[in-house]
């Protein structure tokens, strides 16, 4: 897909528009006083808190994770019967 390309005057008369306009199609392109391009894009929207991260897959038990944190911790309920 080609970039609506605007100019620097037209993005100071109408930046809501363009704003719009970048939601829209994802991306634009505005040519700087200088000559120069730049793509404007919008974030990605979030539908979750910023705070949420990915998973990673260990490969570990929830009782694993919590015999582990016993152990650190130093637990007495997490003492092994003796035989």
């Amino acid at each position: 897909m080609k970039l609506r390309l605007y100019t620097y005057a037209e993005v100071n008369r109408d930046l809501s528009g363009v704003l719009t306009v970048a939601q829209e199609r994802g991306a634009v392109a505005i040519r700087g006083p200088d000559g120069r391009a730049y793509v404007l894009q919008p974030e990605p929207t979030l539908n979750s808190s910023p705070l949420d991260i990915p998973g990673v897959d260990l490969d570990i038990t929830t009782e694993e994770i919590v015999q582990i944190v016993r152990e650190m911790r130093g637990d007495p309920l997490n003492e092994q019967p003796s035989h």
